[in-house]
C-alpha cells in the first residue's frame, strides 16, 4: 500500500491537468448511502413493490409524485452531511493548480461545499429545484419548506422538481460536452469511489486521451485492467495521505 501511495504522489507531482471522476463511494464516506442499496418501497395503496431505480424514474415522478417525494426526501437528501477527506483533498488539489475538473455522479453538492470550483455534476444537484411550469428557482431549504407532501410553487402552484437527472431522462447536453472536453484535454485521470456500472456516465471515461489512469475503489471494477494504478482502499484515506 505504501508503494502505491508513493506512485500516486509521483503521478500527481508530474502531471498538471488532472481530472477526477467520482461516484457514490466518495459520498458514502460522508455517511450518504448509495440509494440503490435501499430495499425500495412497498406501496400499500398500489399493493406493489418498487425498486430504488423505479422510484427515481421520470415515469414514477409523473405518475406517483407523492410516493416519489417520500422516497426522494428520505433516501437522497442528507442535510447534515459534511465533506470528507476525499472532497477536501480534491479541493486542495484544485487550489494548487493541479486538478482541472471534478466530474461527479453524485447530487449532494459536497465537492462545492469543500471548496472545489470546477465541478461537473452529471446527475444534477439536490440544491437546485425548479417549478415545472414557471421555472422559479428554489434552494433545497426553500423546497423543503414548501407545505404538503408534494412541493408546489408558491407563485403558480405547479410541482417543483429537483434538478436531478431521473432514470429515463437525458443528461444535460452542456454538462456532457464539458465532461468530454475535460477528459480529452486531461493528462491524468483519477477515478474514485465508483464501480463504473452506471451508464451513460461510466462510458465518458473512454474519451480520456492521456497516458495514465488511476483507479481508487474499495472493490475491483471492470476497468481495472486498463488502469495504470489500481488501489483497492478508501478514497478518502488514499487521497488524504497523498494530498492533505
Amino acid at each position: 500500500m505504501e508503494s502505491n501511495i508513493k506512485i500516486l504522489k509521483e503521478l500527481i507531482d508530474s502531471h498538471h491537468n488532472i481530472v477526477f471522476f467520482g461516484g457514490a463511494g466518495v459520498s458514502t464516506e460522508s455517511n450518504i448511502p448509495d440509494f440503490r442499496s435501499s430495499s425500495g418501497l412497498f406501496n400499500e395503496k398500489l399493493n406493489k413493490n418498487f425498486t430504488p431505480e423505479q422510484l427515481v424514474s421520470h415515469t414514477f415522478f409523473i405518475r406517483y409524485p407523492e410516493e416519489f417525494f417520500k422516497f426522494y426526501k428520505d433516501k437522497l437528501i442528507y442535510q447534515d452531511a459534511k465533506p470528507n477527506n476525499a472532497h477536501k483533498a480534491l479541493a486542495k488539489l484544485e487550489e494548487i493548480g493541479k486538478l482541472n475538473t471534478v466530474i461527479t455522479q453524485n447530487i449532494d453538492g459536497l465537492h462545492q461545499i469543500a471548496g472545489s470550483k470546477n465541478v461537473l455534476e452529471l446527475h444534477g444537484s439536490i440544491h437546485r429545484n425548479y417549478c415545472t411550469k414557471c421555472g422559479k428557482f428554489f434552494s433545497l431549504k426553500d423546497m423543503l419548506s414548501l407545505e404538503g407532501n408534494i412541493p408546489h410553487c408558491d407563485y403558480c402552484n405547479s410541482i417543483v422538481k429537483p434538478d436531478v437527472v431521473l432514470y429515463e431522462e437525458a443528461l444535460d447536453s452542456k454538462v456532457v460536452s464539458e465532461t468530454i472536453s475535460s477528459l480529452r484535454n486531461a493528462d491524468l485521470l483519477i477515478i474514485g469511489g465508483t464501480s463504473l456500472v452506471v451508464y451513460p456516465a461510466a462510458s465518458f471515461i473512454d474519451y480520456f486521451n492521456g497516458d495514465k489512469v488511476v483507479l481508487i475503489n474499495k472493490s475491483s471494477t471492470g476497468y481495472d485492467s486498463k488502469a495504470s494504478l489500481v488501489i483497492n482502499d478508501s478514497i478518502g484515506k488514499v487521497l488524504s495521505e497523498v494530498i492533505l
